[in-house]
């Protein structure tokens, strides 16, 4: 009867209630329990079980660049980083909500690491989520205009409940990338969240963007710049700062 009931169980694709069916049946501390409770011990493990393979299933559909978790943030050195602010960001509420997040500051901030720890906090709460370094990001967006692939990418860029920007601002940026990156965020804008790292502060922005085509920076900043919550990092890079 156990291996039958285990069977179908899996066959049914209950696996983490098979796994616990399993251990409740070869324990004599589940003996005392009555159904209900067992029943509900069952169901909880399933539901874990659920939620695991889906968190590392869109935690690998991501491409994080760093393991970062928003337990392990360091409010211990001072680099303009309120932790009420970042612990109020958990719930992920500001994903639904729709609202952008920047981070700026020097190289070694940890800009990058606090997105990451953003990204996976999102998967862990079951949100699409993907994280690009920008240039490569515009450099396939530059190649999928001649394959012809480029609305199904900027459809599916668009459709990411948390989008990841990394490293706005380096090198320069042509005109049809440009063209491309206001395309991603206007389709984006008030409905999904992105977040952007940066180098440059935020009032370098325009005059990075507009050479040659001021209203299209007026566009990009109006869409995210002027309404996203704004982090401003400074202090020593916090990889001197961890070394032994």
């Amino acid at each position: 009867m156990l291996n039958q009931t285990r069977k179908l169980l899996k066959e049914l694709g209950l696996n983490g209630m098979a796994e616990a069916y399993e251990q409740q049946m070869e324990s004599a501390s589940f003996a005392g329990m009555g159904f209900d409770d067992r029943l509900s011990l069952l169901l909880e493990q399933e539901k874990n079980d659920r939620d695991n393979r889906r968190y590392e299933r869109l935690r690998k559909q991501a491409k994080f660049k760093l393991s970062a978790f928003m337990e392990d943030i360091n409010y211990r050195h001072r680099r303009g980083l309120d932790q009420a602010m970042m612990q109020g960001l958990q719930n992920c509420e500001w994903i639904h909500s729709g609202i952008d997040i920047i981070f700026t500051g020097p190289a070694g901030a940890g800009k990058t690491w606090l997105a990451c720890s953003l990204g996976h906090q999102a998967c862990r709460n079951g949100l699409k989520t993907q994280f690009h370094r920008l240039t490569i990001l515009l450099e396939e967006l530059s190649i999928a205009h001649v394959d012809g692939t480029f609305h199904k990418k900027l459809k599916q860029l668009q459709s990411l409940d948390l989008l990841i920007l990394d490293d706005f601002g380096v090198g320069a940026i042509d005109p049809k990338s440009r063209g491309d990156l206001l395309e991603i965020i206007d389709g984006r804008t008030g409905s999904k969240s992105t977040v952007i790292t940066s180098q440059l502060p935020v009032s370098k922005w325009h005059d990075y963007l507009s050479t040659g085509n001021p209203t299209a920076a007026d566009s990009i900043l109006d869409r995210i710049a002027n309404s996203s919550i704004r982090v401003e990092l400074s202090g020593e890079s916090m990889r001197k700062l961890q070394r032994p």
